[in-house]
């Protein structure tokens, strides 16, 4: 898990607003000063860093290496944890932070970078990923947290954040949830229609997708089918490792949500643009958020598929409609690929049974029969 660290260390005029958030997301590290230690100094769950070394912290920081042996020898730091802070301007800047990592002295370093940002925490990310001392990267915005989380697939091990409003809070807690698992269970085909003429929406993301792995699609929020991506080549149609054949324009997609407990959300198919995030689910359950690169809506006949999951003496229905094409597939409850003109009745594929009720796509507790 990526840490997030927010900068109290001033107290601004919606400081109590921005420390209730980070509580209500769970974000427990924060940096504080000597100014805003009293405010946290009586909770114990948090975790605390501060540059002040008369403060009674979990976490130390300093930006005198000379102090280093000082601190060593004193007592007082024996239980805590010791960080170097510095600023990237140079070459031998990032030396020195590699250096520092490897001597293993340091448990962590904080790295700030004000102009050359990316091929600087590229090099010290690949240099310090197999090493115990944490690289954590101040980060300015919401965005330059994801980038950081994302260089090199690896990634910083976290981000420095000064929040200015909520939002920010609310936002990179949700970069933490961009990767989980999902529950996938077996629904079997009950019913085959065909629809001769349907607007159908293609979903091209910006981001490989792998054999197995696809988009959640449904046309209630009852359950959702796992639509695979068009990863395979074959003789007539050169493979699109990028895109999902989803399905018609009423069809719910599976998008990120800030709930921490449901963790995603519905969107209309209709209503995806570019720019905008969507879940990729792999058939063993992994998921992980991509972002939309286009979304083509065209004419094509269709295949809508009727389908009931059922435990004990509950019977579930959903259904999915899929263009008519052999390229479209669904994924068998062997997580294999299986074209949606070679499904019969009987068959099982695999889908994830929703929340039921949902409201602009946010689940609520609420009657409601989609058929």
């Amino acid at each position: 898990m990526k840490k997030i660290i927010l900068n109290f260390e001033k107290k601004q005029n919606n400081f109590k607003e921005l420390v209730q958030e980070a509580f209500n997301k769970d974000i427990l590290d924060f940096i504080i000063s000597e100014d805003t230690y009293s405010e946290f100094k009586q909770i114990e769950r948090i975790n605390l860093f501060s540059e002040d070394l008369d403060l009674t912290v979990q976490n130390y920081i300093t930006k005198d290496k000379e102090k280093l042996e000082e601190i060593l020898s004193d007592t007082k730091f024996s239980n805590s944890k010791l960080g170097f802070s510095k600023e990237l301007k140079s070459k031998d800047d990032e030396r020195e932070i590699i250096e520092l990592s490897r001597n293993r002295e340091f448990d962590f370093i904080i790295v700030s970078a004000k102009d050359w940002k990316i091929i600087p925490f590229e090099n010290l990310i690949a240099e310090m990923h197999k090493n115990d001392t944490e690289l954590i990267a101040v980060v300015s915005n919401v965005d330059e947290a994801e980038l950081m989380m994302k260089i090199l697939e690896i990634g910083v091990d976290g981000v420095l954040l000064t929040p200015k409003d909520v939002n920010d809070i609310t936002q990179v807690k949700r970069l933490m949830h961009q990767s989980f698992q999902i529950e996938l269970t077996k629904a079997r085909v009950i019913k085959i229609e065909i629809i001769p003429e349907a607007e159908r929406v293609c979903v091209d993301t910006t981001s490989l997708l792998n054999v197995g792995e696809g988009l959640l699609v449904g046309s209630t929020a009852a359950g959702f089918c796992l639509i695979h991506s068009e990863t395979f080549e074959t003789q007539f149609v050169a493979s699109r490792p990028f895109r999902v054949n989803a399905g018609d324009v009423s069809a719910y997609a599976l998008v990120p949500d800030d709930n921490q407990d449901t963790k995603y959300r519905t969107k209309y198919l209709s209503e995806l643009r570019g720019g905008d995030k969507v879940l990729a689910v792999t058939s063993k359950g992994n998921v992980r958020t991509v972002s939309v690169g286009r979304v083509k809506i065209e004419t094509r006949p269709m295949l809508r598929f009727e389908l009931e999951y059922s435990r004990e003496n509950l019977k579930i229905p959903l259904s999915c409609i899929c263009q008519n094409a052999e390229t479209i597939r669904l994924v068998g409850t062997n997580e294999k690929a299986i074209s949606v003109v070679d499904i019969k009745i009987g068959d099982e594929v695999l889908v994830h049974i929703g929340p039921g009720a949902t409201h602009f796509g946010t689940a609520i507790n609420e009657t409601i029969i989609e058929k």
